[in-house]
């Protein structure tokens, strides 16, 4: 699990589908993997969009905590969630952790949860170790900050506006840094607004892949 092989496999993908580019969005850890797949295969994009995620891990791994906190989290829970990010927790405790600090991902995190669970969820198959490992080692001192101004295609970067880990000045940051990137945020949606704000985040992905689209 390295930012080579996980880039690579993006890139295998794209050769195995036939396409010359194609437009990538990263979701959240998705999108520190969408940023340096930018960076890696700059041919390889037409679009990029960013969906609550960042350039920097500082923004999990030391400000989400202490910004939860200052949102009301408990300091039990903040802690727990600068564990998480951190990845300071063995794969017993994984499932625990991630119960009492789901609101961090959904606002409505019960029903949330029950609903995917509903459309199939139950059916994934999770790794904690991944994560862990992710935390421990891939995020440790991760940042791309400094080579935004490479990235030269067309570049989205979507948020939802109460996002507790990726918050707005987070995504000011990361559009500043990309040379013409827009920047949309959504209100009323955390981590996740395309579970929370559907309509609006795909309207706003249609509009964007389609605007610069060539007619034919």
């Amino acid at each position: 699990m390295t930012w080579e092989n996980l880039t690579a496999d993006a890139e295998a993908l794209r050769e195995r589908l036939g396409f010359e580019r194609w437009a990538v969005l990263g979701h959240s850890f998705g999108g520190h993997v969408a940023l340096e797949y930018a960076l890696r295969y700059p041919a390889s994009l037409s679009h990029l969009v960013l969906l609550n995620t960042g350039g920097d891990a500082h923004w999990e791994q030391q400000n989400a905590a202490s910004l939860l906190a200052r949102r009301g989290y408990s300091p039990q829970k903040a802690e727990l969630v600068r564990r998480w990010f951190n990845g300071e927790l063995t794969p017993r405790e994984y499932f625990p952790m991630f119960m009492r600090i789901g609101a961090v991902y959904h606002t409505h995190f019960g029903p949330w949860l029950v609903r995917d669970m509903i459309h199939g969820a139950w059916r994934s198959r999770i790794r904690p170790e991944a994560l862990i490992f992710a935390g421990r080692e891939l995020l440790n001192g991760w940042t791309v900050m400094g080579r935004l101004g490479e990235i030269k295609v067309p570049t989205l970067v979507i948020a939802g506006r109460d996002d507790g880990v990726f918050p707005p000045e987070c995504q000011r940051e990361l559009a500043a840094g990309i040379p013409g990137a827009r920047l949309h945020l959504v209100d009323h949606a955390g981590h996740n607004p395309h579970a929370e704000q559907t309509a609006e985040v795909m309207a706003a992905i249609r509009h964007f892949i389609t605007a610069d689209a060539p007619t034919t």
